[in-house]
């Protein structure tokens, strides 16, 4: 039970940093409340205001949960989420809809929803309801699997051994670091900045040539054990994915 006057302590992801919250509706006083609500909690909380920005803001900013609105122009809130569950991205997604009826709740879960409230709500209600979302995706986090698998690429975040189909493969730490970061964020395509920020630290004082040296020597590394993993984005930054 909570004392009156306090602040339960703040949810964090499993490194110390915020909690990541997008917040999806064409509606902008809704979703700047939501924003400021959601940043009082001490999380990061970014919004989009339809169906084409949800896709862009969860691609970039890869938060840890999705509120979503399911009546939106264009691109709706029921095609957003079946886009990102196709990419395999497994966000916990809290709908919003002005929909009350049984059928279109049914629906919202039914294609990869984990929590449903319709509109008008209580703004306390859905910060419970993302705080307890938020609590479940940490803890399913701190217990996932410690082995990241990329097509036949494999690496250990306890062991630091890294092996492709079978074949162990020797790394520097920072190139430990930098492939880390890579499959940590499959198909995501990361800007030079954000692997300098997440790989060097905001306080490096280098140039960005050093991601496509490192890149490089990865590369090395893994392509002569099959077909390439780590692809170019031009004029964007890297990513890694299977291949077709």
């Amino acid at each position: 039970m909570t004392v009156p006057g306090s602040r339960p302590l703040p949810l964090t992801r499993v490194d110390g940093s915020p909690i990541r919250v997008a917040v999806v509706d064409d509606e902008a006083n809704l979703s700047d409340l939501l924003r400021m609500a959601l940043q009082n909690e001490g999380w990061d909380a970014r919004t989009a205001a339809n169906g084409q920005e949800a896709l862009n803001l969860v691609r970039e900013f890869a938060p840890d949960l999705l509120v979503l609105d399911i009546m939106m122009p264009g691109i709706d809130g029921m095609e957003v989420l079946r886009r990102i569950r196709d990419a395999g991205n497994d966000v916990p997604v809290l709908f919003l809809t002005a929909k009350d009826a049984v059928e279109d709740r049914i629906a919202g879960i039914s294609a990869g929803g984990d929590d449903y409230l319709t509109k008008p709500f209580n703004l306390e209600e859905v910060v419970v309801r993302l705080r307890a979302m938020a609590r479940r995706h940490v803890a399913a986090v701190a217990n996932a699997d410690t082995v990241l698998r990329v097509a036949d690429l494999t690496l250990d975040e306890e062991s630091y051994e890294v092996s492709r189909a079978g074949v162990p493969i020797a790394l520097t730490a920072k190139e430990f670091d930098l492939l880390r970061y890579l499959m940590q964020n499959p198909r995501r395509v990361l800007t030079r900045a954000q692997i300098l920020d997440q790989v060097w630290s905001y306080d490096f004082g280098g140039t960005s040539s050093v991601v496509e040296i490192y890149i490089s020597y990865l590369r090395k590394k893994i392509e002569p054990l099959g077909e390439p993993l780590i692809h170019t984005v031009r004029g964007v930054g890297y990513t890694i994915k299977p291949p077709r």
